[in-house]
């Protein structure tokens, strides 16, 4: 008894930590009740070393670092949203990922949108993973020659590969050779353990593709992410709260019977209607105590602040409370990508 008594005082003590401290909006303060609102509040990262603790979609992260706004070969997109913060390791690959995607004529590089939050943990809105800062979502949309402003990195729509006149099709007037090859050049890396793509261009890449087949499976099929795709990193080397994920299939995986099922009907019929004489169910949400236990210290951690924890480039802080620039004017053009030697690429710090 308790036990269970500390157990459900936790998150109310992390609440108030984190207000006293100055990490959480007044608004949320009293006592937010689901993990989605305690890691949802919190504006930057904690002052301790990198470690991803727990599953992609149960989890949260110590540490993290936040990916320059603006870089030789890539933009962060949607800043609003605070969402630019993962492991190091994440950070370190898209900086690189963003060099290979320019050399392979993709635009100047590549925009970049939701990683985690500061924290990692479940989101209020938007992801069921992405808790970890393992995860990275990729526009299908390269980054222009001329940067773009902050108020066009809110405002810029996102565009479908698909035609939406058909059933889960590609639309080959906007698909093409060197949207396949940024997909599979993703795929290639040995630290990446998943890619996630619509159906439809999963469909499209097994049709096509004529280089390494088995970097196809690595290329998962998945609602959705027809207007960018999702990269997932493997556990880095020494990372032991972090939960594993099962190795994809060996093999390109396109003549499995799971990319046939997204094919039917099943995967995209509404749900059943609710029985109008049972009592509605409420959701339960996820709570503090359903992640890993040392998420609860994750909160209640000190702060790591914003510039300290951005590995060069351009910050570009954000907060509802202020409001975004209404000016058009674009930010002053990215640094020459050739030069090696402007690329921030992140290398350990001491924790301060």
């Amino acid at each position: 008894m308790f036990m269970r008594s500390i157990s459900k005082a936790i998150p109310a003590l992390v609440s108030a930590a984190m207000f006293c401290s100055g990490l959480i909006d007044p608004a949320v303060a009293e006592e937010p009740k689901t993990a989605k609102q305690l890691f949802g509040s919190v504006k930057l990262p904690s002052k301790a070393e990198a470690d991803p603790l727990g599953f992609y979609a149960k989890g949260c992260m110590s540490g993290a670092v936040a990916l320059p706004t603006d870089g030789p070969t890539w933009q962060a997109m949607r800043l609003s949203r605070n969402r630019r913060w993962g492991n190091p390791a994440m950070i370190s690959f898209l900086e690189q990922f963003s060099q290979d995607a320019a050399r392979l004529g993709w635009g100047s590089g590549i925009l970049v949108g939701d990683i985690s939050q500061p924290r990692g943990g479940p989101m209020i809105t938007g992801h069921a993973s992405h808790q970890v800062g393992l995860d990275a979502d990729i526009w299908f949309t390269p980054k222009p020659a001329q940067p773009l402003s902050v108020q066009q990195r809110e405002d810029m729509p996102f565009t479908s590969m698909l035609d939406k006149s058909k059933f889960l099709t590609v639309d080959s007037n906007r698909w093409t050779s060197t949207h396949a090859r940024l997909v599979m050049q993703a795929a290639s890396y040995p630290q990446v353990q998943r890619v996630f793509v619509n159906p439809a261009i999963k469909k499209k890449l097994c049709q096509t593709w004529t280089g390494d087949r088995d970097l196809l499976g690595k290329v998962r099929p998945i609602y959705g992410h027809d207007e960018h795709f999702h990269v997932r990193l493997s556990c880095p080397p020494g990372a032991t709260s972090c939960q594993k994920q099962a190795a994809v299939p060996k093999g390109d995986d396109c003549d499995s019977k799971g990319l046939a099922w997204w094919f039917t009907k099943e995967p995209w019929a509404p749900p059943p209607k609710p029985d109008p004489n049972k009592k509605p169910v409420k959701p339960r949400q996820v709570m503090l105590s359903d992640l890993p236990k040392a998420c609860a210290a994750v909160l209640a951690a000190p702060a790591r602040s914003e510039a300290d924890a951005t590995f060069g480039g351009s910050v570009i802080s954000y907060s509802p409370q202020t409001a975004l620039p209404t000016s058009t004017t674009e930010a002053e053009p990215a640094e020459d990508a050739t030069s090696q030697e402007q690329v921030p690429l992140p290398t350990p710090r001491p924790s301060r």
